[in-house]
């Protein structure tokens, strides 16, 4: 009979064990989605700001396009202007001639 008591005070310490260590693993797990849904809340963040950025991107490089654009076709009119006037010189000159 005391055998029997020994197995079952056993038994009874396995199994407080084995409860213990089964809310260990609930608290854990619980943990463990918290932290998976405050990580998958920074990962949209992080996604929308990153979009952000890439239209910004985008845009800034249209803003520059256009701009050399400007630049390219003020510098090109000022070409012109100089060979008009060259032209205007040469003609003079060879008038004088």
């Amino acid at each position: 009979m005391a055998d029997l008591s020994v197995r079952l005070s056993e038994i009874e310490l396995k199994l407080r064990k084995l409860i213990s260590l089964k809310n260990q693993l609930i608290e854990k797990n619980s943990e463990l989605v918290r932290q998976n849904e405050e990580l998958q809340l920074k990962i949209e963040i992080l996604q929308e700001e990153n979009t952000e950025l890439k239209d910004k991107i985008n845009k800034t490089t249209i803003v520059n396009a256009l701009g050399n654009e400007k630049e390219i076709e003020n510098s090109r009119q000022l070409i012109k202007a100089l060979v008009k006037e060259i032209d205007q010189c040469v003609a003079i000159l060879n008038a004088e001639q």
